[in-house]
């Protein structure tokens, strides 16, 4: 599971001990700055996290179309069926939209 910096420390916490995932939280922005970028292992180490800010921006972004474009922000609760359905009709017009733009960029281009 890919977290950010807000995240560390998750595996220690006891409603988490349960579950079998691996948990890939990003290292805090001062703690990534001190890494020995001239040294192998800060180097590696800083290409990790861009790997995981990749994987993480990649996985944020339908949410942010949904928030912003389609107006989702709270979830009702009175039929938690429509809740579900909602989303999915949400996820797949954003699928719709961020296909519909990367189209236009490529018939422009």
């Amino acid at each position: 599971m890919f977290g950010d910096a807000g995240d560390q420390g998750i595996d220690k916490r006891e409603e988490t001990q349960k579950l079998k995932v691996r948990w890939h939280a990003a290292l805090r922005p001062g703690k990534r700055r001190a890494l020995d970028k001239a040294t192998v292992v800060g180097k590696l180490a800083d290409e990790l996290e861009r790997v995981k800010a990749r994987i993480r921006a990649k996985a944020e972004h339908p949410f942010r179309v949904i928030k912003r474009q389609f107006g989702h922000l709270k979830v009702r609760y009175r039929g938690l069926m429509k809740n579900t359905q909602q989303l999915h009709t949400l996820f797949a017009l954003s699928n719709l939209r961020m296909t519909r733009e990367r189209l236009m960029r490529e018939a422009i281009a």
